[in-house]
C-alpha cells in the first residue's frame, strides 16, 4: 500500500500501517486500473482494513494542453503549456499563439453561433483559475453566444493572460524567498506529524 511504502513519514499514524486508507488524486484515464484493483484488492489487505480493500475513486477533470485535447503538455515541447519560471511576455506569446480556440472561424459566424466553449482551451483554463465565478458565467455567456464584452477569442485570451501573468508573479515572488535552508528540511526524512482532531463549532 501507500502507507506501507512510506513507513518512515507516515510512522506517527496510529494501528497499523498496512490498515491505513491514503488518498490518491488522478485523472478518469487511470479508472480501468482502479476497477481491476477493487476486484482483488480485498484479497491483499487484512481483514480490518478501513474500506475492506475497495479503492473509492474522486476523478478530477483533465487538464488540457495549450493545443487542445488531442495534444499533450510535455516538458520537451515548451508551448504545450505555461510554465512557473515563464516571463510575462512568454506568458502572453503562449496562449495567443498556441491556446486552441473554440472561436469560429469569421467574424459573423462568431456572431452567429458563438464559440465551442467545451474545446476552447482559454475558456477551459479559465475554469480553474478565475476565482470570480459570475465573471465566468459572463465569459460563458458571451462568448458561447457571440456578443457581449467577451464575444470573440482574442478578448477571452487576453483575460486568461491578465489572470495567468498575476498567478505565475505571485509564485515566483514567493519562490524566490525560498531559502536552501527551507528546501533541506522539506527533503528531510521525518515522521509527519498526526492530524490533529477538528473542532466543529
Amino acid at each position: 500500500s501507500f502507507a506501507t511504502s512510506f513507513p518512515i513519514p507516515l510512522a506517527s499514524l496510529p494501528g497499523d500501517l498496512a490498515a491505513a486508507a491514503c488518498l490518491i488524486p488522478c485523472a478518469i484515464d487511470q479508472d480501468p486500473y482502479f476497477r481491476v484493483t477493487r476486484d482483488i484488492a480485498h484479497k491483499l489487505v487484512p481483514s480490518t482494513h478501513q474500506l475492506k480493500g475497495k479503492p473509492a475513486l474522486i476523478h478530477s477533470k483533465f487538464f488540457p494542453p495549450l493545443q487542445g485535447s488531442a495534444g499533450k503538455m510535455s516538458s520537451s515541447d515548451e508551448n504545450s503549456a505555461i510554465f512557473l519560471t515563464d516571463s510575462k511576455d512568454d506568458i502572453e506569446r503562449k496562449i495567443k499563439t498556441h491556446a486552441f480556440s473554440g472561436g469560429r472561424s469569421t467574424a459573423k459566424e462568431q456572431r452567429e453561433l458563438g464559440a465551442d466553449l467545451d474545446a476552447d482551451v482559454a475558456f477551459q483554463w479559465l475554469r480553474f483559475f478565475l476565482d470570480d465565478d459570475d465573471e465566468l458565467n459572463t465569459i460563458a455567456r458571451d462568448y458561447g453566444s457571440g456578443s457581449g464584452e467577451y464575444w470573440n477569442t482574442a478578448s477571452v485570451k487576453a483575460r486568461l493572460v491578465t489572470v495567468l501573468q498575476d498567478l505565475v508573479a505571485d509564485h515566483q515572488a514567493r519562490r524566490s524567498q525560498v531559502t536552501e535552508a527551507d528546501v533541506d528540511e522539506w527533503l528531510a526524512v521525518r515522521t509527519l506529524a498526526p492530524p490533529k482532531p477538528r473542532v466543529c463549532p
